[in-house]
């Protein structure tokens, strides 16, 4: 049988939850209206009129703000469309890195590939993403490391491009 006992604060965890419960209680406080719009209705919540903060403003032709973090969205929303065939491991859009999961295409059994796109810079250039591209086959029941075409990155970097180039024409901004 277990007994419930009673925790009596002691003056060292009244000196680490104090200054906690403050903290806490002002970063709360700081959570206001920041940003809302009231719109007909009285709604002041913000949510009401929603901004695609990615696909916004074409930041490409000058560089962009190189104080305000991030990467080209462009090339962000292009990597994420070209590689949604295969599961996302991860995805940072201000770090710009997009790590997929293993994938093994149906037509190949005993075969699986996962790919890294890294986006380096602000401008929609070819020289602001990277793709690095993995395979590994079956033997044995084991799956070992294998070697991927050398093809096979360049075309993977040439459809995000492409991808990017169209989204930002849809949008239409112009520039590089």
């Amino acid at each position: 049988m277990m007994i419930a006992r009673i925790v009596r604060p002691t003056p060292l965890r009244v000196l680490i939850i104090v200054p906690l419960l403050v903290s806490l209680a002002a970063s709360l406080g700081a959570c206001g209206n920041h940003g809302a719009t009231e719109v007909p209705g009285g709604d002041t919540t913000g949510l009401s009129a929603p901004h695609n903060h990615l696909l916004g403003e074409d930041r490409s032709a000058t560089g962009g703000d190189e104080a305000q973090a991030g990467v080209n969205a462009y090339l962000w929303r292009g990597a994420i469309d070209t590689l949604s065939f295969m599961p996302f491991a991860s995805a940072d859009p201000i770090g710009g890195i997009i790590i997929t999961d293993w994938y093994s295409p149906p037509t190949t059994a005993g075969e699986r590939f996962k790919a890294t796109a890294y986006i380096l810079g602000k401008q929609l250039r070819s020289d602001a993403i990277r793709v690095a591209v993995f395979r590994q086959t079956q033997q044995d029941g084991q799956w070992v490391d294998a070697p991927v075409a050398p093809s096979t990155a360049p075309e993977i970097t040439n459809k995000i491009l492409a991808r990017a180039r169209q989204l930002r024409a849809d949008s239409g901004q112009t520039g590089n």
